[in-house]
C-alpha cells in the first residue's frame, strides 16, 4: 500500500475478519500479504502491475510469475481472480502487452494445476471500475450530486422505458449495453473498484464519501433497472487512506479505514453477505473459482 503509516499485513487480515470483510484486491502479488492470507479463507482479486506486463507477454516469465505468486500459496490462499493490468489507457505503450500477458498468465495456470485450470476456464468475468464522483466533479454542472450519491427521490434519467435514480446503474447499463452491442450480452461484469474521496478535492467531504458508502453496499444487492434482481459483485476501494499516494490530493482520501485501523464511517458490513475491499492499488481478468 501507498503509505508509510499503514498497519502491517496480519493486521489488515485480522481487520477484514473483525468486520466481516470476505474479499480482497491485491494489485500486485505481495509476498508478507499472501503470507499472512494463508488460511484465512478470505478470496482474493491477485493483480499483475502494469509494470509487469511486457514481461509476461513473454510465456516462461508468466508460467515463473504464476508458480511463484498463485501455485506457491494455492489452496491455503483462496484466489478468486487474477486482474492483468488495471486501467491501462488504449494509447498507452503497455497496452499492446495486455492480451499477451493475459493469455500467457492464463495458460501458465492451467498447465500448472489442472484443478486450477479448470476453474479458471469455467467463467471469465470483465472488470470494471465504476467511479460516479469523477463523472460528477468533471460536470456538475449536468450532474446532480444527489444522482452521483444514490440519493435522488425520483428517477433523473430515462432511456427506453427505464428510470434511473442513480449514476451508478446508469454507467453500469451502459457497460451491459455496449457488451450486448458486441455480441457479449451473457458476459459476467465484476465492479472492481468504487468510493468517493473524504478530503482534496471538489465534492469531496466525509459525509458525502460515508453517504456514497453506505448507499452502495445497500444498492448492489437490488441489480440495475437492465438487471433488475441481480446482484453486482462490487469491491469498494480502498482500505485505507494511503499517503504517499501520487497524483491531486484526493488520491489519498479515498480510505475506509484511517491507518490506526479506525473506521472513517459508521459502515455496517455484516447481515451474512460478503463485503469486498481493494485493499491496495495497481486488470483483463481470469476467476480461479467458478462460484460468482
Amino acid at each position: 500500500m501507498l503509505g508509510n503509516n499503514l498497519p502491517n499485513a496480519r493486521e489488515v487480515i485480522n481487520l477484514y475478519k473483525s468486520n466481516n470483510i470476505k474479499r480482497m484486491r491485491l494489485y500486485d502479488p505481495n509476498q508478507q500479504a499472501l503470507q499472512a492470507l494463508r488460511g484465512s479463507n478470505i478470496e482474493v482479486i491477485l493483480g499483475v502491475p502494469n509494470d509487469q506486463l511486457q514481461n509476461l507477454a513473454n510465456p516462461s516469465k508468466a508460467q515463473s510469475w504464476v508458480r511463484s505468486n498463485v501455485v506457491a500459496y494455492w489452496p491455503s490462499v483462496r484466489f478468486r481472480y487474477i486482474a492483468v493490468g488495471n486501467e491501462v489507457p488504449p494509447s498507452s505503450s503497455l497496452a499492446r502487452f495486455v492480451l499477451p500477458a493475459l493469455v500467457n498468465v492464463f495458460n501458465a495456470v492451467r498447465l500448472a494445476d489442472p484443478i486450477i485450470g479448470h476453474l479458471a476456464w469455467a467463467r471469465t468475468p470483465l472488470l470494471a471500475n465504476i467511479y460516479t464522483y469523477f463523472s460528477y466533479s468533471g460536470n456538475p454542472r449536468d450532474i446532480s450530486l444527489p444522482y452521483a450519491l444514490f440519493t435522488s427521490p425520483s428517477p433523473i434519467v430515462w432511456d427506453q422505458g427505464r428510470g434511473y435514480q442513480n449514476l451508478f446503474d446508469a454507467m453500469l447499463d451502459s457497460l451491459y449495453s455496449a457488451l450486448e452491442k458486441a455480441g457479449q450480452g451473457g458476459l459476467e461484469v465484476v465492479i472492481s473498484e468504487s468510493g468517493w474521496p473524504s478530503a482534496g478535492g471538489f465534492g469531496t467531504s466525509v459525509d458525502n464519501a460515508a453517504t456514497y458508502l453506505s448507499n452502495l453496499i445497500k444498492h448492489v444487492q437490488k441489480g440495475t433497472p437492465k438487471r433488475p434482481g441481480k446482484a453486482i459483485e462490487t469491491y469498494l476501494f480502498a482500505l485505507f487512506d494511503e499517503n504517499q499516494k501520487s497524483g491531486p490530493e484526493l488520491e489519498r482520501h479515498f480510505g475506509l479505514f484511517s491507518p490506526n485501523k479506525q473506521p472513517k464511517y459508521q459502515l455496517h458490513f455484516g447481515g451474512g453477505r460478503h463485503w469486498d475491499i481493494a485493499s491496495k492499488e495497481y486488470n483483463a481478468t481470469f476467476p480461479l473459482k467458478s462460484d460468482m
